[in-house]
């Protein structure tokens, strides 16, 4: 699959400047308006470079760091990075200079940047009315996403709404409460929505209006589950707490719940949704486009590279399922590692574990090479993200972004106990070779109990940190926050990167 990130023209001339040494510069990563956005084929190509800023190995990488690695459920090796170490051990003195977290705050305003030229600009332009509502549905729905990202993370952050073209314009001041913020992803994500199509089939690498309505959903959940369980700052939001569940409830029903919307479901088989070849199976919602073919990295991965263990330095083997079908992988780095106590903590006959937690690689003849058990191999490594096609270091390997299962879960959670819910659950336990949920459960028991279901299905998708965060569960959950004696209101947010302040007076 050719990547569609790979760009056509060569006017694009670099990153957006929004970090910059030199104050005096303008930012960098801007079209000529006199010779661009002249066809559809220009248009689409400004929407590739909006997407094109999330792959980026500093960004992609930020996703596991931000989402797994700083919670029980991940370590990093022993020579990590001081900075991966320091977000693992929530050394909070040390956030403002962490590099992570000044990746995903530049992307996100290189993303933000992009898609409010994209926003500006092709609305402006004579083409085909479909494409352009379809390309500016993009757009919105990119900035929404940057956005949702950043306020998961940072919560109040300034609010861009069109391009800065100068460095003058990139200093404003934050938004004034976390309502204001909220209120424009929701506006962000809403207008794709009614602007994007359902594609006929999914695409990788792109956002149709069921990713729209998903991320939609997930807003919705975040507000009313953080300010249910009481998250500082977001107590004192303005917004009912009912209502949003409702919101929930209906922007992913509109996915899991819609004839209008038979592109997305269930996969059938656990490995076929973590297979690289299927990356337009009905699961992927919203994946990365990553592929071997690409030229560097970002447009092919590395990303499996970060959960192996190194092994031989030779070709490992893995087996498929409870099959004897046994697929190639090259070993890797060990940076992703998976914590003992979560490997221990499945339900026994979890297919979640017993199929994409390796403990044991073979040869190419079938011969046990190394396991967990005999010491040979470091530590049971995640699966999901395994390329038998892999060229050297270049795999197609993708991050998951939105899954139909999230979404799923999303609805169960919002809704409670209702019969679609507890279909939506079990149908997702059933895959995992597990049993139904016990019935009866009041609303706050199956809420916790889909809570604990999301850990095991989004295990090391990026997901775990945000899930507690919400829940206001990082100062009782993660072993380094109580060790510290560290509050909900420690880590609600991260502080914004000193890279940034010290430029913005604003702040």
């Amino acid at each position: 699959m050719k990547n569609i990130y790979k760009l056509t023209f060569t006017v694009v001339i670099g990153l957006l400047g929004m970090i910059s040494c030199d104050l005096e510069e303008y930012p960098y990563g801007f079209y000529s308006e006199d010779n661009f956005y002249k066809t559809e084929a220009d248009a689409e190509s400004a929407v590739n470079y909006i997407y094109d800023a999330i792959t980026y190995i500093e960004y992609s990488r930020t996703i596991v760091f931000l989402g797994d690695m700083n919670t029980d459920d991940m370590n990093p090796k022993g020579d990590a990075a001081a900075d991966t170490k320091n977000l693992d051990g929530w050394s909070i003195n040390s956030f403002r200079t962490n590099m992570h977290l000044a990746n995903l705050f530049k992307y996100s305003y290189i993303a933000i940047n992009r898609a409010n030229a994209v926003i500006k600009k092709v609305a402006e332009m004579n083409i085909d009315e479909g494409l352009k509502n379809r390309y500016l549905g993009e757009a919105y729905f990119m900035r929404g996403y940057s956005y949702f990202n950043l306020a998961r993370n940072f919560g109040r952050v300034p609010i861009h709404l069109a391009p800065v073209e100068k460095l003058s314009e990139a200093t404003q001041p934050p938004a004034a409460t976390l309502d204001e913020m909220w209120d424009r992803i929701i506006v962000d994500f809403t207008e794709a929505g009614n602007l994007l199509p359902y594609y006929p089939a999914p695409v990788a690498g792109r956002a149709d209006r069921a990713a729209a309505h998903s991320f939609l959903a997930k807003s919705y959940l975040y507000i009313a589950s953080s300010k249910e369980h009481g998250v500082p700052e977001y107590i004192n939001m303005t917004h009912d707490v009912e209502e949003y569940y409702q919101k929930a409830v209906e922007f992913a029903g509109k996915v899991v719940d819609n004839p209008e919307q038979s592109v997305f479901g269930f996969s059938n088989n656990l490995l076929d949704i973590y297979d690289v070849e299927k990356p337009n199976g009905p699961e992927h919602i919203f994946i990365m486009s990553m592929d071997r073919t690409g030229e560097n990295e970002g447009q092919y991965s590395k990303i499996s590279k970060m959960y192996i263990p190194y092994v031989s330095g030779a070709t490992i083997y893995l087996r498929q399922g409870d099959t004897d079908e046994m697929i190639p992988s090259h070993d890797g780095w060990g940076e992703y590692r998976t914590s003992i106590p979560f490997y221990n903590s499945f339900e026994a006959g979890d297919r979640r574990k017993e199929w994409l937690i390796v403990d044991r690689v073979y040869d190419a003849s079938g011969n046990l090479s190394a396991s967990y058990s005999d010491g040979r191999l470091e530590y049971p490594f995640c699966r999901k993200f395994i390329d038998p096609h892999f060229m050297g270091d270049k795999t197609s390997t993708r991050p998951y972004l939105m899954r139909y299962s999230d979404v799923a879960l999303i609805y169960a959670e919002a809704a409670g106990p209702t019969t679609k819910a507890y279909e939506l659950v079990n149908s997702i336990r059933a895959r995992a070779g597990l049993g139904d949920l016990p019935s009866g459960l009041d609303k706050n028991t199956f809420r916790e109990t889909v809570l604990n279901e999301r850990r095991y299905e989004l295990s090391f998708e990026g997901d775990r940190c945000y899930d507690l965060r919400r829940w206001n569960r990082l100062h009782t959950e993660i072993a380094e926050a109580r060790e510290q004696g560290l509050t909900a209101n420690d880590m609600v947010f991260y502080p914004i990167p000193s890279i940034e302040t010290d430029l913005n007076p604003n702040y």
